[in-house]
């Protein structure tokens, strides 16, 4: 994949604290949950800490693909993989941070912590440059003149 546009998912994603990580349970049906992003520079893989005996891993062990989704006030961004889970107390302590703190205080060797990697196959974004007030003002110019909104920059990239 070229460089730009890896740098240009990673810089979406970059301030990013939260995603909506989507897996198939074993009845077929699609699952989310919001789960804290560990901030490492964005290489195609994204790292959560789970519980081991949450459904999610359970999913991930059973080869659920995953979708991790972030949004804020002028992009998105969808990273579509295959997620793996990590059972590495080196690497927990590697990525350890608020975000893990937050969920569990007693640190990296809490036991039944592990770690989800969705490895990114593809990512897909939308990004209306120049923020909320630039949506905001090519939303009522699309209305006024009776044409349709251009969201933006639209891009499919493979990782």
């Amino acid at each position: 994949m070229p460089t730009e546009q890896i740098a240009k998912v990673a810089e979406l994603i970059k301030d990013a604290r939260t995603a909506m990580l989507t897996t198939v349970a074993a009845d077929g049906s699609l699952v989310s949950r919001p789960m804290g992003v560990q901030d490492v520079d964005f290489d195609g893989d994204l790292w959560f800490f789970a519980d081991a005996d949450s459904h999610k891993v359970s999913e991930i062990e059973h080869g659920s693909p995953a979708n991790a989704a972030f949004a804020d006030s002028s992009s998105w961004v969808s990273v579509s993989g295959s997620a793996e889970v990590v059972r590495d107390v080196a690497k927990q302590r590697e990525l350890w941070g608020p975000v893990a703190e937050a969920w569990y205080p007693d640190g990296p060797e809490t036991p039944g912590l592990v770690l989800v990697v969705v490895h990114g196959e593809t990512a897909e974004y939308w990004d209306s440059p120049g923020g909320r007030i630039a949506t905001v003002l090519s939303l009522v110019k699309a209305k006024v003149k009776g044409e349709r909104y251009d969201g933006g920059e639209n891009e499919t990239v493979s990782l």
